[in-house]
């Protein structure tokens, strides 16, 4: 589902040539990949992670679905409560972890957030802490897929 903007502060933003942000980040800000949507509830993931505290507005929670034969992450779905840098970072980071057949799970597991902002083009510094819920969420859902399989999560 492609997001146009369609509110007099969404068109100012796109169109603002104050835009702080690579296109990478815009495009990912705008047309987020791979966000789980509230008609999606029972989507059953293999691994979930949750960082953040709702009660300063930063939260993150990703999902991931898992080949047991590879040790693959297939699927990554997430959902925050964050700003357009925080959007932009976990969408490109759901990009990584499922291209070319999934990311192993140990190479997930130890994805930077200076990985995700190279791969956005750039984040200000200021922003920096935004890139890191995802990749902390998403080490958290590794885990709990190790929890839940039994396995060693070594890294």
């Amino acid at each position: 589902m492609k997001h146009t903007p369609d509110t007099a502060r969404d068109r100012a933003c796109a169109g603002s040539l104050n835009w702080l942000y690579s296109e990478t980040v815009k495009d990912h800000f705008f047309n987020p990949r791979n966000v789980l949507w509230d008609d999606e509830v029972s989507y059953e993931a293999d691994g979930i992670g949750v960082v953040g505290s709702p009660a300063c507005g930063d939260m993150m929670v990703v999902w991931i679905k898992v080949d047991a034969d590879t040790q693959r992450i297939v699927e990554c779905k997430w959902r925050t409560f964050g700003c357009a840098s925080a959007i932009a970072s976990t969408s490109m980071l759901s990009e990584m972890v499922t291209e070319h057949g999934g990311m192993p799970l140990r190479v997930a597991r130890r994805v930077s957030p200076e990985a995700i902002i190279e791969r956005l083009g750039g984040l200000p510094d200021r922003k920096y802490h935004c890139s890191v819920l995802g990749h902390l969420a998403l080490r958290e859902a590794v885990d709990d897929y190790y929890k839940q399989h039994q396995e060693c999560a070594s890294v």
